[in-house]
């Protein structure tokens, strides 16, 4: 399989056509250093699913063979080069930057990125740095790629898989996915100050769960919108909105936002119904029950007496629900 092709889902994605990037690597490819491959079960059975792949090795793509010698980052943390973890003499870095710097750009459609742990290029975090000494600095580091990609793309969802297997990660990154594309096309693609208007209500309360700081900030930024200033203010927006939602939700703040939206169904259903319904959220609050619980049961409501409003708030459906994801909060 190409290295750079797109993996096509049998099934199209419920929300559009959502494409993430992928290490190679992790899709199955053997193009590992020692010719293998580090098949993501996850990324393959499950997210494959929902999310079309395009697949990238940036080591491949540099023009080192496969299998090759193992490579490390040395030197300086502030601007680690790569080299042969048997021969740091030789300095490979420019040769991994040439590989993957005119392929940035094919990566602007993407809603998404997940990378291979560890790696000296595709690592997102916590990558060694060794001394001359053979010891690696206590100082970690992205991988050289990860770290040009992240720079490129600063509101992009990027994750690496191993993170992925934490379920509040896990679920964050998917609700980030979706807001991205969310964004990227309802806003970017034609943009104005009503949809943005329009975008911020429907995201309301998954702002509020999230940040409600930001929430506020970002009411006050539309507040003050002009026409004619319309890209400064879709780039302020859509980079207080993703930095809002790169935390995964506290059981605290679902509460709060769990209680807000029951309000709505105050003049609907009977008092006895909604102390129910009150009951079950603290139990959630408690660990008793998990998010999808509280949740199914608002939504069985909303769905026959809410108002139109809150019933298209993405907080209530911001991923496929097959996915299972509130069931692990």
């Amino acid at each position: 399989m190409n290295t750079q092709s797109i993996i096509a889902t049998d099934q199209p994605s419920s929300n559009g056509n959502i494409n993430i990037g992928l290490s190679a690597c992790l899709a199955g490819q053997e193009v590992r250093f020692n010719g293998g491959h580090t098949q993501s079960r996850l990324c393959l059975n499950v997210l494959s699913q929902h999310f079309n792949y395009k697949t990238f090795c940036p080591e491949v793509a540099a023009g080192f063979s496969t299998p090759r010698p193992a490579m490390r980052l040395t030197g300086n943390p502030e601007r680690p080069k790569l080299s042969f973890s048997n021969d740091d003499t030789v300095d490979l870095t420019d040769q991994l930057t040439r590989g993957f710097k005119d392929k940035l750009s094919q990566f602007e459609a993407l809603d998404g990125y997940i990378l291979m742990k560890k790696s000296p290029s595709c690592g997102l975090e916590r990558i060694k740095v060794y001394q001359e000494n053979g010891h690696p600095h206590e100082t970690r580091v992205k991988g050289l790629f990860a770290e040009a990609l992240q720079k490129r793309y600063p509101l992009m969802p990027i994750e690496e898989e191993g993170r992925l297997h934490d379920a509040k990660l896990y679920e964050n990154f998917v609700l980030r996915v979706y807001a991205y594309h969310d964004f990227r096309t309802e806003i970017l693609a034609a943009p104005s100050v009503g949809k943005l208007i329009t975008f911020h209500s429907r995201y309301k309360y998954m702002l509020m769960a999230h940040n409600q700081s930001a929430y506020k900030q970002l009411g006050r930024l539309l507040g003050t919108a002009k026409k004619e200033q319309i890209q400064l203010l879709v780039d302020q927006y859509f980079a207080l909105f993703m930095t809002a939602l790169s935390e995964p939700a506290s059981t605290k703040n679902h509460t709060n936002t769990l209680l807000h939206i029951l309000g709505y169904l105050r003049k609907s259903i009977p008092s006895q119904a909604r102390q129910s319904i009150a009951d079950v959220i603290l139990k959630y609050n408690q660990g008793v029950l998990p998010l999808i619980t509280p949740l199914t049961l608002l939504k069985h409501y909303l769905d026959q007496y809410g108002s139109e409003y809150i019933q298209n708030q993405r907080y209530l459906a911001p991923y496929p629900e097959s996915l299972g994801l509130a069931n692990q909060l």
